[in-house]
């Protein structure tokens, strides 16, 4: 198929990407958008997702240009238990991003974590950034702080490491450590680095031990360190640089789970 070109397609990028960048939605809401006619470029509105955009094309959403592209921002955010990491909730529970600060500008989260766990979340204004962030190739580790119901035997935990499938789901390799028994409950810092839907729980689950409490204290290089519950950081741009290794440095915005058209 051909692609549907608005502008120079040599110089241009998909407009799903080109939304994600700009901060409004993630590539997936994109294409959802478009195929509701929300979307219009040089006064056209879209049919397709398969268009290539450059500077040069006006893009709207709903009749409204998109905002201005500003530096691409991190921040560390501990969210506690009991939010979900949605923009809305069909059930109607309170969300990581009605809980905010009120300083907080659009942002969209790297990853989620459930209902129930808490610990480390990343929010950053670049749905690109997001998207590099959480690939598989980036190799990140995430770390967990794990409370289980249990006794767990060293050669069940060490068994971990060579990978699991469960119901059907393969898993990768898992590094669980024991912390500490405290009784019939045990302490284990877990770490991983591909963190499927609710994995942690659905492993330990298949392993006859129930997760109680699960924390995540680190993303990559990035830590939860002494955040407050409910409290965000904005990580400084230079240690973001570094951090990245240039990859990712670019023009960027907010994007898909926080405050923005709906």
């Amino acid at each position: 198929m051909t692609d549907q070109t608005a502008g120079d397609s040599t110089k241009g990028e998909r407009i799903a990407k080109r939304l994600a960048r700009a901060g409004l939605c993630s590539r997936r809401e994109a294409e959802r958008w478009i195929a509701e006619g929300r979307v219009a470029v040089d006064g056209t509105v879209l049919a397709t997702p398969a268009v290539t955009v450059t500077d040069t094309s006006h893009i709207t959403v709903d009749g409204k240009p998109l905002p201005e592209a500003e530096r691409t921002r991190l921040w560390r955010y501990h969210k506690p238990p009991g939010l979900v990491t949605s923009h809305k909730d069909p059930q109607g529970r309170p969300t990581v991003f009605e809980r905010l600060p009120d300083d907080m500008p659009r942002v969209i989260s790297v990853g989620r974590l459930d209902l129930n766990s808490e610990g480390l979340l990343l929010l950053t204004n670049d749905g690109e950034l997001a998207r590099h962030m959480e690939l598989p190739a980036t190799a990140w580790v995430r770390r967990y702080r794990v409370r289980i119901h249990g006794t767990p035997d060293p050669a069940q935990l060490s068994g971990l490491e060579r990978g699991l499938t469960v119901d059907g789901v393969a898993y990768g390799p898992i590094k669980a450590v024991l912390d500490r028994q405290q009784g019939s409950n045990a302490w284990l810092t877990v770490s991983l680095k591909e963190g499927k839907n609710r994995e942690i729980r659905r492993v330990m689950e298949h392993l006859g031990w129930t997760v109680s409490r699960l924390i995540r204290i680190a993303y990559g290089p990035f830590q939860l360190g002494l955040l407050e519950p409910g409290q965000a950081e904005e990580v400084p741009a230079r240690v973001l640089a570094e951090q990245l290794g240039g990859k990712r440095q670019g023009k960027g915005k907010p994007d898909a789970h926080r405050r923005r058209p709906s």
